[in-house]
């Protein structure tokens, strides 16, 4: 499953590069806007901090409208504006909770946790390492946060937040990998000047990793006498490999000479 996962996500990417392109220029203004919001903290740290919590806000609202997009792409369908407006519309009470969360998880690895170790006891040093797995889990959960949202839009924020937990420690693994990939891309974006993958890729990687493990539990809910850590990824995977197809480097670029 890995395997494909790496395939679908650099196809749909690459299928998509355009929009992918458009939807990063969105996110170098949020880059705009933080160091903006940063370079203000030697004169005026207060409204430094204001702005960069509002900073903070714009990205998850942002992001809510890029993972509507990204939906689409994972799906083999072209979204446009409207997916993108439909997206902010309707995933805007998750918007204002993937906000508050990474705040908190910022606050935990740039605040917190450095105020504990400066403790220098076994107290704040313990605390910390607590503090951190917290972090760790809260990170690895907000990957699946906002394909969860699209996948079940129904839910309500929390119950979203709950069920990124659930799907974090049942494929937890999967999730690691998943977190290193996306390391991975943000590396890659930074060599690119975030116009690719960048912001609408990672989120392209969660969305095709989070569609992909629907299968599972799919596949589980309709045969739930089978064992649960047999799954039959070739089976289930069939129709996705036939959507994204048998392609080579030659008719990717040159997809008229093939």
């Amino acid at each position: 499953m890995v395997g494909f996962f790496i395939k679908k996500s650099f196809f749909d990417g690459w299928d998509n590069l355009i929009g992918m392109v458009l939807h990063n220029l969105g996110y170098l203004v949020v880059l705009l806007a933080l160091f903006g919001s940063m370079s203000l903290s030697q004169n005026h740290l207060v409204l430094s901090i204001f702005c960069l919590i509002l900073t903070a806000l714009l990205f998850a609202f942002y992001s809510a409208g890029v993972s509507a997009s990204t939906y689409a792409y994972s799906r083999y369908e072209r979204a446009g504006f409207s997916g993108f407006s439909k997206g902010l519309r309707q995933s805007w009470r998750h918007a204002l909770l993937f906000w508050v969360l990474t705040l908190l998880d910022i606050s935990l690895i740039v605040l917190v946790i450095p105020f504990y170790l400066s403790f220098a006891n076994a107290f704040g040093t313990i605390l910390s390492v607590v503090l951190f797995w917290v972090f760790i889990a809260l990170f690895f959960a907000l990957l699946f946060f906002y394909p969860l949202s699209n996948v079940m839009s129904g839910d309500r924020p929390l119950k979203t937040l709950k069920k990124s937990f659930l799907l974090v420690f049942d494929n937890l693994w999967f999730a690691i990998f998943l977190a290193f990939d996306v390391v991975v891309s943000f590396v890659i974006s930074i060599f690119l000047a975030g116009l690719a993958p960048g912001g609408c890729g990672i989120l392209l990687e969660c969305q095709d990793a989070t569609k992909l493990l629907m299968l599972k539990y799919d596949y589980q809910e309709a045969n739930p006498e089978e064992d649960r850590h047999k799954i039959p990824w070739d089976e289930l995977l069939y129709e996705e490999q036939e959507c994204v197809g048998h392609r080579s480097l030659k008719n990717m670029i040159f997809p008229w000479k093939d």
